[in-house]
């Protein structure tokens, strides 16, 4: 039976995997956001699963990936338990066959998904699935998918898409210092794009110069928001949060709509 009220959607800015040990101004926001929610399941859409071709997770009991290196031990001790759900991989294959949506077992709980879901849903009890992307397409295609997904929300599933609008791995700033020009510039037009809901102008973010370049030097961070985006009703209210840079570039900004 669908719910009378579409769940709402998030894109999350996870920044790094140890903000899984922290208990800062990051997670706080995350545990907030979703304090009053009780999704049937999630849809989890993480930038650390980026392969050729559109793939759903469809073990019943997914692993827990540590897909980093050089960090504590603790960190890679870190399980997310929750189950997949059977029913809800076999409505995104269903919902998503004409774009060649394949079965796949082999995947798991990368740390765009456990790194926050270990924050917002400690108890680990909500069945997860998570979709990947494909950034050998553009962000026009991951919009034009996204709309298929607009029914999940009329029946309790929570869509998250996680990743960081501005990532530069390469340039970032260990010493936490100012926030570079162009990072800002590519933020702001990106908000100002979503709150005018100027879909067109946004999936041409290449055109854009200089800013662009330097803020998604590979589109894995940014392509999870196109999904959500496409999902959603261009009436609905957005509301920004976790408005702040760290180490430099990456931009923690996350967004609920709905």
């Amino acid at each position: 039976m669908s719910v009378t009220t579409p769940m709402p959607m998030f894109f999350i800015g996870h920044g790094s995997p140890m903000n899984a040990l922290e208990s800062n101004r990051w997670t706080t926001a995350w545990r907030q956001q979703v304090a009053a929610l009780q999704p049937k399941a999630i849809l989890m859409i993480s930038a650390h699963w980026d392969k050729p071709g559109l793939r759903v997770l469809t073990e019943p009991h997914p692993r827990t990936i540590h897909d980093f290196g050089g960090f504590p031990p603790e960190l890679y001790q870190q399980q997310y338990p929750a189950p997949g759900s059977a029913a809800l991989a076999a409505l995104l294959l269903e919902l998503l066959a004409d774009d060649g949506a394949a079965a796949d077992s082999q995947w798991g709980f990368d740390h765009g998904t456990w790194s926050v879901l270990c924050h917002a849903f400690p108890a680990a009890d909500v069945p997860v699935v998570q979709l990947s992307i494909d950034s050998c397409k553009d962000a026009a295609w991951h919009l034009a998918l996204g709309r298929k997904l607009a029914v999940l929300r009329e029946e309790g599933v929570l869509i998250m898409a996680s990743g960081n609008i501005v990532h530069n791995l390469r340039l970032l700033d260990w010493r936490d210092g100012p926030v570079p020009d162009w990072a800002v510039q590519f933020l702001r037009k990106v908000q100002s794009c979503i709150e005018s809901r100027d879909w067109q102008q946004l999936t041409n973010y290449r055109s854009w110069g200089e800013s662009a370049a330097l803020a998604v030097p590979h589109p894995d961070h940014l392509l999870p928001l196109f999904y959500l985006l496409g999902t959603a009703d261009k009436t609905e209210p957005l509301q920004w949060f976790n408005q702040d840079f760290t180490l430099g570039n990456l931009a923690m900004h996350s967004l609920r709509i709905g």
